[in-house]
């Protein structure tokens, strides 16, 4: 008999293959550690004016990356149908802009009446009501949804909406909500000026993402066959995910580099880490269960086109683009909304924006195994179903078959 091949292997060996196992699944989430720990002890680097100017190389060059390959792998058939697609977009934007200020604010509200010692600090609260304001991030929904093999038509479709409703909606929003306290004034006469942001915005929005998607597209319709044949090769795809990276190293160097988490009590802190982990995974079940709400409700003739279920291709995409929140055009819209506010007190604002939006990209790593393997099941299922259906139409026919011949033998015996 043989010798099974790990019996022959050196333990020490089978320990390093599975630890290079361990790294090569996990990398994203390891890759992330490094990029923080770069991040605190190196803030002067990759932050907002830094040496390498992020707010340029990386808010507009990795960001472009992304959306060129995007442009290059999405087909223009299903960008369109996308666009067209009403209940798509009522759910994301619904959920973005409206359920999740409204749930932010009943909490800040909670904690108001709780802690009238401020344990919790003010600027963390005006924060978070201007974090849950802002529109759904650029970049990250649309790496993850493809990773976790959801629709990425429909998260750029969502995206890009989301980002030019945003610089209209969060200002005048956030102002609304913020509570009518004496401790709030700064934030409430904040009295800045939104031109040069809406300028800012605007021209990110164009230059990083509808520039290189434009692109894309051509580059897609003039050569599809070698389009998809280099794509296949290069795994090109794959880029956009090694360029989160990039943009969580950016997001860390700005938050460690402005000195506001140091200042933050540890309440406030263990605050803002627990109650985004949370926060995040109960508005990915909220947008799951509006994407694919129980047959129950969709019952009825009149509400079968309200709650009709989305395909899981399209719900892992809403799963992605409804609970996140964008740190491109969050942070130069708090610092235009409040600039004549004391600088240490926009970067104290500025935290709930920049942890949330990191935490997100963790735990959201997380959720694309979970989507992977709920998405393969359901196809899995599909599948089985589909052969099963023709299986019993074949033997239905074939008992068709032997039932007419029966008869047409009984009709020529008689």
């Amino acid at each position: 008999m043989g010798t099974a091949p790990d019996a022959a292997t050196p333990r020490w060996q089978r320990v390093l293959k599975r630890i290079a196992s361990l790294i090569l699944h996990q990398w994203l989430l390891i890759g992330m550690g490094v990029v923080c720990a770069l991040a605190y002890c190196f803030p002067n680097v990759a932050k907002n004016g830094g040496i390498i100017r992020s707010e340029y190389s990386i808010m507009y060059g990795v960001i472009a990356i992304i959306f060129l390959i995007s442009g290059l792998s999405i087909p223009r058939q299903k960008l369109i149908s996308h666009a067209l697609n009403w209940r798509l977009h009522l759910i994301v934007q619904v959920i973005s802009f409206l359920f999740i200020p409204s749930v932010v604010l009943a909490i800040v509200h909670i904690i108001l009446a709780a802690d009238p010692g401020e344990k919790i600090d003010r600027a963390v609260l005006a924060g978070y009501i201007f974090t849950a304001c802002i529109p759904t991030t650029i970049a990250s929904n649309v790496v993850m949804t493809r990773s976790a093999g959801g629709d990425d038509a429909a998260a750029l479709v969502e995206v890009l909406l989301a980002n030019i409703l945003g610089p209209f909606v969060t200002a005048a929003w956030t102002i609304s909500l913020i509570p009518k306290m004496a401790v709030f004034d700064p934030w409430r006469f904040g009295g800045g000026n939104l031109g040069s942001m809406y300028k800012e915005v605007f021209q990110q929005l164009g230059l990083s993402v509808l520039l290189p998607l434009f692109i894309g597209q051509l580059v897609r319709w003039t050569w599809p066959d070698r389009t998809a044949l280099v794509l296949q090769k290069t795994k090109l795809p794959k880029l956009a995910t090694f360029c989160l990276l990039l943009l969580i190293w950016a997001t860390f160097s700005s938050c460690f580099a402005t000195g506001a988490l140091q200042t933050l009590s540890a309440q406030s802190i263990v605050f803002v880490i627990l109650f985004n982990i949370i926060l995040y995974i109960t508005l990915t079940a909220v947008c799951f269960f509006c994407s694919r709400p129980p047959r129950i409700f969709g019952s009825r003739r009149w509400s079968k086109p309200i709650f009709k279920r989305m395909s899981p291709e399209e719900t892992i995409a809403v799963c992605f683009c409804g609970p996140a929140k964008s740190t491109a055009l969050g942070i130069p819209l708090l610092y235009a909304m409040w600039q004549p506010v004391d600088l240490f007190l926009k970067a104290k604002t500025s935290v709930p924006v920049l942890l949330y939006t990191t935490e997100q990209i963790c735990v959201a790593h997380f959720f694309v195994q979970l989507f992977r393997w709920w998405h393969a099941r359901i196809v899995e299922k599909e599948d089985l179903d589909g052969s099963t259906r023709d299986d019993v139409e074949i033997v239905m026919a074939e008992d068709t078959r032997a039932d007419h011949a029966g008869r047409v033998h009984e009709h020529t015996t008689v």
